[in-house]
């Protein structure tokens, strides 16, 4: 039955089972560009296990997509920096 059992739902239980494979997938670390190797520390706080870099991001994935609208090696391919 899973960890929720009968309770909530199935619309819930399915949109927290989306958000929980989002979020337990490999990433890649912005600093040493490793796929793989993020782990969530805690809400909007994520490192690298490989170079010990710590950073904010989403609550969820690592870099959500404001984010990557400001980040700046995106404005650089757009030419703006």
């Amino acid at each position: 039955m899973g960890r929720y059992g009968a309770r909530y739902g199935a619309a819930p239980r399915k949109k927290a089972l989306l958000i929980e494979k989002r979020m337990k997938a490999p990433h890649r670390c912005p600093r040493c560009r490793t796929p793989g190797v993020l782990k969530r520390i805690s809400i909007g706080i994520w490192a690298c296990k490989k170079c010990g870099y710590k950073f904010t991001g989403g609550a969820w994935i690592p870099r959500t997509m404001l984010g990557k609208t400001f980040a700046p090696e995106e404005l650089k391919k757009m030419g703006l920096k």
